[in-house]
């Protein structure tokens, strides 16, 4: 019933923010959409440099959306609000507190990368898209909530949570597999890109569009990150440290 219960608190924000949320999903991936897809006219791996760049915006767009969904909220609320100290003397479970945020934030992700889809439906590229790409998504989406998760509790002002966007999310948005490719990066450099979450996202539903099969390392990937950043925030929270 805790999952439920920040599942529906979650539902009835993006009711509430609907048009600005969805306003903010479109706005910077349409922006890079229109100059780097249709501004610059190139090849990628042989094929338009759009069939490349559209799959790592879907993947962006679900990192991008599931941490600031996660990181600004949980800022607030822990800082300000003081929402974090009801919870705990609630008979409400810490675990699934965690795990509803986690959830949330990997929603308000895909939804993000969702809208990357519909916008470029029109292109006709022949990308394909099916259930694996939307597995990924919600994999990715949970990676980047429970590092979203485990930053909120490391703020020390709401000002931090743009800081970590500006750390973190922006050198992996342009760095990792999605308006290039990692291939030639110099080594050492492109091993390190290589293993950073995003580049397998981008990487497995780059592969899915294209018909071929996404392979299993990456998935393995995203779920090491996955029970890292859990783990982490779990400790947290339970051991009520920065909170």
């Amino acid at each position: 019933m805790g999952i439920i219960t920040v599942l529906w608190e979650k539902w009835v924000e993006f009711k509430r923010d609907f048009y600005k949320i969805t306003l903010a999903a479109m706005i910077s991936p349409l922006m890079y959409l229109i100059i780097f897809g249709m501004g610059i006219q190139t090849t990628s791996h042989g094929e338009p440099y759009l069939n490349f760049l559209i799959p790592g915006l879907v993947a962006m767009s679900t990192m991008s959306g599931s941490f600031s969904a996660v990181t600004q909220n949980m800022s607030v609320q822990r800082l300000y609000e003081k929402a974090l100290d009801q919870i705990m003397i609630s008979p409400t479970p810490l675990w699934q507190f965690i795990l509803g945020q986690i959830i949330g934030g990997s929603l308000r992700g895909m939804y993000s990368g969702c809208m990357i889809m519909l916008l470029t439906l029109p292109i006709r590229t022949g990308l394909i898209f099916d259930g694996r790409t939307f597995l990924i998504m919600f994999l990715n989406g949970m990676v980047f909530s429970t590092i979203g998760l485990t930053l909120s509790f490391l703020a020390k002002s709401y000002t931090d949570a743009p800081r970590y966007t500006s750390y973190i999310i922006m050198p992996m948005s342009f760095l990792c597999n999605t308006f290039f490719s990692t291939e030639q990066m110099p080594f050492g450099f492109r091993q390190f890109i290589s293993a950073l979450p995003l580049s397998q996202a981008s990487g497995m539903i780059r592969s899915i569009s294209k018909g071929e099969p996404s392979g299993w390392i990456g998935y393995v990937v995203l779920l090491t990150y996955l029970i890292v950043f859990s783990g982490i925030s779990f400790g947290f929270i339970y051991k009520k440290k920065n909170l």
